[in-house]
């Protein structure tokens, strides 16, 4: 049965975009081997040299897609787990959004194939927006811990995910038409999932190749160990513990009421070598998702069971055209240039049906659609005096957003629908942004490297009034410099000491300054008065390489300046949504600076015999003023992750294709609450309790023709949740990918 909203103009979009759909691309680096097609069986989660961009004095990381496949986790972000300083927030088991650095949201950047997915409507905190990457579409994806934003632009002030997508194959040794086809499919027990694609991978002549899938998969209720037990009980707190309790569980203790959901996906890839080093590509992709409920307001607290928050459609569209050049000019040795199309589509249905009175639905339908576009350049490499060697990177990007909004709501028994004046955004909206940077890297010697950078950026919002909701106008530029140094000493073989600064800014966007919405803390009001937040970032790193062994150490400090943080505000007397809600609230820029230090170790080792190990911790810490005005106090930050970390270890036979391996994540408890938090029905009273989970895994490799890959998640069967969260994790559960090449045609 296809989930409700699957109708002939969803299916048409994916045959239309399998056949024919008129983009252009190219990736951001050399063409690899076709997915799937690698021998060996990485263990654990990998780490690479710094992406496309980012100099290699960053703390960097990068999941591939072997770690994908052995992993085998159920989204992108879930992807992230086990990557230092890294942690997966979930709203609803349809939703999910990476912290870096205790921060998420709009102070990290999300990328697709070096174009934004971040745009002008990203809420304040967690959002769901990283869910809408198919996860079986990733080549690898690397994680920038500290800001981004010289080289990146906004958003970044915490730092950036740059979604990596797999490549066709392209043999510049042989001609004619190759095709190798390939089918996926995955079931699992914790939340019943059945799913899988089916990917075309086609060689056309000796420069040309193709790479064309269709996902789908149906997710079941999400089954966990059972409820967490709050860190203080009913007598400590003072009221009952069932009015905050989140999320909702069936009769058997086991069930979580508010999850589920349907997935269909689409992709095509066209990529074109005019050289070794010269590429164009053509490409696009589809996700569409229905019927994903919000588990913590399906159904709120103190809210009867029919009361349900669900998005009924939750959809991405990408395209665009990209190539990446290498003209071999003192000037300009490199060049990469982008621009594209995306549209993210956003349908909700508030349900509020009880037995004793005649039943109210509002409905909300949000679109957005962005056009950007972005070209990024390196010179050669300049010898100044014996020595000395510069390399310059510099570039430009800009984006246009523009909104269409719309609410209402119906009356059910009456049959009578009434449409309101604005939407949760105010119809007609736009957000313009730009900016320029340039970024020289000096060797000295073989033992020293300075680099610094800047960007000059520039902002533009308009939204119009609307007098019958009591909401102002917005019509504001803001325009921006920041930049960053670093300093990388290597003068011992194999070991590094490493020194940035960094800055990050971010100006506020259409959901700061004009989104009226419910939240996990109440119902949030515009603010068309705010200023763009800053971010000013210190950090020290140490690495080592020896052999089979690498470690990574890293401290940093970041100050916050002008940091968004919800205030208690008045409901107009128009808005009978927010009056219906329990508590109103208005960002506001908070006085003062806040503070994020924290400390990141990563650990590992590879002995040989085809033995694997990998270690991490990470901890974070953060303060600010309070958001209650009068109150002169520092209070803890928001959903700051608490002291978490994994270990990891990884058998392979090269011989073979088996492999085995087991991992053990822990968390411990995060009881500093900041004011929002204590009022967040998703985080108990007294703070998110900690755990510790236990994985096993194997599988089986045959060359390209074959792949098993098996996981046994939550051995132990114990409750947890990641702090911030609605949803607790899966219980004891079993994962099973099957896939299979029936030929491979080279």
């Amino acid at each position: 049965m296809m989930p409700r909203g699957v109708g002939a103009r969803s299916v048409g979009a994916v045959l239309l975009l399998l056949v024919a759909l008129p983009v252009w691309a190219a990736p951001p680096e050399e063409a690899g081997d076709a997915p799937g097609g690698a021998e060996d069986v990485m263990q654990v989660v990998g780490r690479r040299e710094a992406p496309g961009r980012m100099d290699a004095g960053r703390a960097v990381e990068t999941v591939d897609r072997d770690d994908l496949d052995v992993l085998q986790p159920r989204s992108a972000p879930e992807a992230l787990r086990l990557l230092g300083g890294v942690s997966v927030q979930q709203t609803a088991a349809g939703q999910a959004s990476p912290y870096i650095r205790g921060r998420t949201g709009q102070h990290t950047l999300l990328m697709f194939d070096g174009l934004r997915i971040n745009h002008a409507l990203f809420r304040q905190g967690p959002n769901q927006y990283f869910f809408t990457v198919d996860g079986r579409t990733i080549d690898h994806i690397d994680v920038v811990r500290g800001s981004a934003s010289v080289e990146l632009g906004a958003d970044a002030l915490a730092g950036a995910v740059w979604v990596h997508p797999l490549e066709p194959t392209i043999d510049p040794a042989r001609s004619g038409l190759h095709v190798s086809p390939r089918a996926a499919a995955r079931a699992t027990t914790a939340d019943d999932e059945r799913g899988g694609r089916v990917q075309l991978d086609a060689q056309i002549g000796d420069a040309t190749g193709l790479l064309a899938g269709v996902g789908y998969r149906t997710v079941g209720k999400l089954e966990a160990a059972g409820p967490i037990e709050p860190l203080l009980d009913e007598d400590e707190v003072g009221v009952p513990l069932f009015e905050k309790e989140v999320p909702t569980f069936a009769d058997d203790g086991r069930t979580q009421l508010g999850t589920g959901f349907d997935e269909l996906t689409s992709d095509l890839r066209l990529v074109h070598r005019l050289s070794p080093r010269d590429r164009l590509v053509l490409a696009g992709y589809l996700y569409r998702q229905f019927d994903a409920p919000r588990t913590d307001q399906c159904p709120p607290p103190e809210a009867p069971l029919t009361e349900c928050l669900e998005f009924e459609e939750q959809f991405r569209t990408q395209a665009y055209a990209k190539a990446e050049l290498s003209p071999g000019w003192a000037g300009l040795d490199l060049l990469t240039a982008t621009a594209g199309y995306q549209r993210q589509h956003e349908r909700r249905r508030l349900a509020r049906v009880g037995p004793l009175s005649v039943g109210a639905v509002n409905g909300g339908r949000d679109d957005i659609d962005i056009w950007s576009a972005r070209v990024d350049a390196e010179t050669a490499g300049f010898d100044l005096l014996d020595g000395l060697r510069l390399r310059v990177a510099y570039g430009a990007d800009g984006s246009h957003e523009s909104v269409d909004s719309a609410a209402w709501t119906t009356l059910v028994r009456l049959d009578v629908t009434r449409v309101a004046s604005r939407g949760q955004y105010l119809n007609g909206s736009t957000f313009v942004q730009g900016g320029a940077f340039v970024a020289p890297r000096l060797d000295i010697g073989r033992d020293w490297s300075v680099r610094t950078g800047g960007r000059v950026a520039a902002a533009s919002v308009e939204a119009p009034a609307d007098p019958e909701s009591e909401t102002r106008a917005v019509d504001q530029t803001w325009v921006t410099g920041v930049g960053n140094a670093g300093l990388a000493w290597h003068g011992v073989e194999g070991l590094e000491v490493l020194l940035n600064v960094e800055q990050g800014f971010r100006p506020p966007n259409l959901d700061d300054l004009t989104a009226r919405q419910p939240t996990g803390r109440g119902f949030q009001l515009e603010n068309p008065d705010l200023e763009p937040e800053r971010s000013l970032t210190g950090e020290v790193g140490v690495r080592g390489r020896w052999r089979g062994l690498r470690a990574e150490v890293w401290a940093y400090q970041m100050w916050l300046f002008d940091l968004m943080e919800r205030r208690p505000a008045d409901c107009p007397q128009s808005d009978r949504e927010c009056r219906a809600n329990r508590a109103a609230t208005q960002l506001q820029n908070l006085p003062g600076d806040a503070i994020v230090r924290g400390l990141e170790a990563n650990l590992r080792l590879r002995p040989g015999l085809g033995l694997e190990a990998n270690a991490a911790i990470a901890y974070a810490w953060g303060e600010g003023p309070s958001p209650i005005p009068g109150d002169d106090e520092r209070v803890p930050l928001s959903r700051i992750p608490p002291l978490s970390g994994h270990v990891d270890l990884g058998w392979q036979h090269a011989g073979t294709g088996l492999y085995a391996g087991g991992q053990v994540r822990w968390a411990t408890d995060q009881t500093r609450l900041s004011v929002g938090d204590e009022g967040d029905a998703r985080i108990p009273f007294g703070g998110t309790p900690g755990y510790v989970l236990a994985d096993l895994r194997g599988g089986l490799r045959v060359g390209r023709q074959l792949m098993l890959n098996i996981v046994l998640e939550n051995l132990t069967d114990a409750p947890w949740r990641v702090h911030g969260s609605s949803v607790n994790g899966p219980g004891r559960g079993l994962v099973v990918n099957l896939e299979v090449e029936p030929w491979s045609d080279e």
